[in-house]
């Protein structure tokens, strides 16, 4: 044993002081790893649905119902099991209704309990007792681990049950007891939930989703180019804030900024209402979202229009000062005719604006701000920079987040890797060294960091810029296309300038061949291993499959926006991975909780097995079940130390 193996024996025999001590961890490590592996639960794409990702979360992408039907078989009718599975979704909600209609409340009370305990039973099997306990509801723990234990010392399991029950019941504690049971299985149905990016961006509810992930037991999350959009905003990155701004204003949702966040909009509408008074701005009206009054869209429509001139002269400051990013092509203000109103693309070709009045822009020097301009963003960065809620929110994208991640065999990422045409690693060369595959995902990942911990106000400074990069470069794994074509879809007519080129990557989304690279990039076995993606809605309505490459890439993203359901003709995919393999769910548009729980009606959902696993996975062979091995043989090499006099037992 070297000096510092034994050091590090040392250390562990702080924790493991005895043969005894350390022997029994290897027992209860072993039974560990032959327990069935944890339920995953892939989403993406949320994009502000709150209500949709909420009733997902709750029904586990149909995985709360599978347990019912486990359990219970043909014994219950399907009405029954459709009933017990809306108490377990929205319990309180169900139970106010169960009040006003059931008129033998305390024989509901006893039936409900018991099938809820039966449900709780199998969902916690699959964990240790030690797992199971540490997610018991404080008020109820020692009761729950009572009913859900199973008791060989007790010779009349009927009547111990029943006691326990009908306390609970005479005691007036049933509801507050059924709530419990109904979280406790939604807590347990799901081990680890994976948010694959975009989270922010179109709907209404973002902040919602991030409260939500807030509390959530287990989760990980690999950032969307909405999301880090979002996070230099939160750094205080003025391009940034004027596109989440614009966002935030053409799908209606300023909302979120207002009452979500509390970001004071006044110096941005006062300037606005100033500089556009003269101008309807009509190109300018929202898309959809909350319904307006006349006053207030034309408000908005010119708000709107303020904030997108402040994004294309902030933006051509940004591309100016950082030529490695190889984005001239996107420098358009200097190349507008304003006594024609037209404007001459990189194609060569000039066209006419639809909107050519834009009072604010210098056109000896366009991408300067106005001091009125200036003021206006130094206001909203100090806004953006002193808001607690949203500073804690992308705390949580940091911790928890990241550009990939693999998880068990499984690479999971937003957006794409960038491929050349022939399917090899596209070299980007935006740091002044060339990168490829991983090793630009992980510089990436780095800048994004620097951009929120660096001591180097110029580091810190230009990470930001590369935050921003990844939002809308063309080499970016994020955004994966060649542009990003705001300012032709705004003031062009013709659709050809609208068109955003796909990097290769989703034209060799069925090679089998490119794949196994991707895998073999990120260390995982490719004979195994699968990607999972979203960033671009699978057409699923035109025939498209989310399911490529024979199963070795799935993408997920299918529609939970509103704004992609046209093209999409579904609300959503989400993916399961439990002990049997991968379970693709396909979901029908959500209406309301209210209207789930009067109807008792779920989210329909077609579920697809993608995968099927040779053997049922267990603990041991996940990454959870790599690490117990190597401290089990860890605690192997302390006991035959204890056992050998090399390392003293602190009895």
């Amino acid at each position: 044993m070297t000096k510092e193996e034994l050091h590090y024996m040392q250390r562990l025999a702080d924790l493991y002081p005895t043969i005894g001590k350390a022997a029994t961890e290897i027992i209860n490590l072993q039974s560990i790893m032959n327990l069935p592996k944890g339920t995953e639960h892939f989403v993406s794409d949320l994009h502000g649905e709150f209500d949709a990702f909420s009733h997902v979360l709750r029904n586990g992408s149909g995985a709360v119902r599978k347990k019912i039907d486990d359990v219970f078989g043909h014994t219950l009718s399907n009405q029954d099991k459709r009933s017990l599975a809306t108490l377990i979704y929205y319990p309180k909600k169900k139970l106010e209704l169960v009040r006003k209609t059931e008129s033998d409340l305390t024989n509901w009370y006893k039936i409900t309990l018991y099938r809820l305990i039966e449900v709780c039973k199998t969902t916690a099997s699959k964990y240790t007792r030690s797992k199971v306990r540490k997610a018991l509801p404080s008020d109820y723990a020692y009761v729950i681990e009572e009913l859900i234990t199973e008791k060989t010392e007790v010779l009349d399991k009927e009547a111990y049950y029943d006691s326990i029950v009908n306390t609970i019941i005479d005691i007036g504690r049933a509801e507050n007891f059924i709530i419990a049971l109904a979280e406790l299985i939604q807590r347990l149905v799901v081990d680890h939930l994976h948010v694959l990016g975009d989270i922010y961006d179109r709907g209404p509810g973002p902040h919602f989703i991030m409260d939500r992930l807030m509390n959530y037991h287990s989760l990980d999350i690999q950032w969307g180019n909405h999301d880090v959009v979002w996070m230099a905003a939160a750094a205080g990155h003025q391009a940034c804030i004027a596109t989440v701004l614009r966002n935030s204003l053409r799908y209606g949702n300023l909302d979120i900024l207002e009452d979500g966040y509390g970001i004071n909009m006044m110096p941005l509408a006062a300037f606005a209402m100033e500089a556009y008074k003269d101008d309807p701005c009509l190109l300018f009206a929202p898309k959809e979202g909350k319904s307006y009054t006349a006053i207030e869209e034309v408000l908005t429509r010119k708000m709107h229009k303020a904030v997108t001139v402040l994004q294309f002269k902030l933006e051509g400051q940004l591309i100016r000062r950082h030529p490695e990013f190889h984005m001239d092509d996107r420098l358009l203000l200097d190349k507008i005719d304003p006594d024609k109103g037209t404007v001459r693309l990189p194609d060569g070709k000039e066209y006419t604006l639809l909107d050519s009045d834009f009072p604010t822009i210098d056109w000896k020097d366009p991408y300067r701000l106005t001091e009125e301009e200036q003021d206006v963003m130094d206001r909203l960065s100090s806004a953006f920079l002193q808001c607690e809620k949203m500073q804690n929110h992308m705390t949580l994208l940091l911790d928890k987040g990241g550009l990939y991640t693999t998880y068990n065999g499984n690479l999971l990422f937003h957006g794409c890797v960038p491929l050349n045409d022939d399917g090899s690693f596209k070299v980007v060369e935006i740091f002044g060294k060339p990168l490829k595959g991983r090793a630009l995902y992980d510089e990436m990942e780095m800048h994004v960091r620097k951009a929120f911990n660096s001591l180097s106000r110029e580091e810190k400074k230009y990470s930001q810029d590369i935050l921003w990069y990844i939002w809308a470069g063309p080499d970016s794994p994020l955004f994966g296309k060649d542009r990003m074509a705001t300012f032709e879809r705004y003031l062009i007519r013709e659709k050809e300038t609208h068109v955003e080129k796909k990097n290769a990557y989703y034209r060799h989304q069925e090679s089998v061949e490119v794949a196994e690279m991707i895998l073999k990039e990120f260390g995982l076995d490719p004979a195994e291993g699968h990607i999972i993606n979203g960033h671009v809605p699978v057409h699923q309505s035109e025939g498209e499959s989310p399911v490529k490459c024979g199963g070795k890439l799935i993408v997920i993203d299918g529609g939970f926006s509103r704004a992609y359901r046209k093209v999409t003709g579904i609300a959503g995919y989400t993916l399961i991975y439990n002990s049997y393999g991968l379970v693709l769910t396909a979901h029908e548009p959500f209406t309301s909780a209210e209207d789930a729980v009067k109807s008792e009606r779920d989210i329909f959902s077609h579920r697809t097995t993608v995968w099927e696993a040779r053997h049922r996975k267990h603990v041991e062979d996940t990454d959870t079940g790599k690490a117990l091995k190597e401290r089990i043989g860890e605690l192997q090499i302390l006991l035959d130390a204890y056992r050998k006099g090399i390392i003293k037992e602190k009895k």
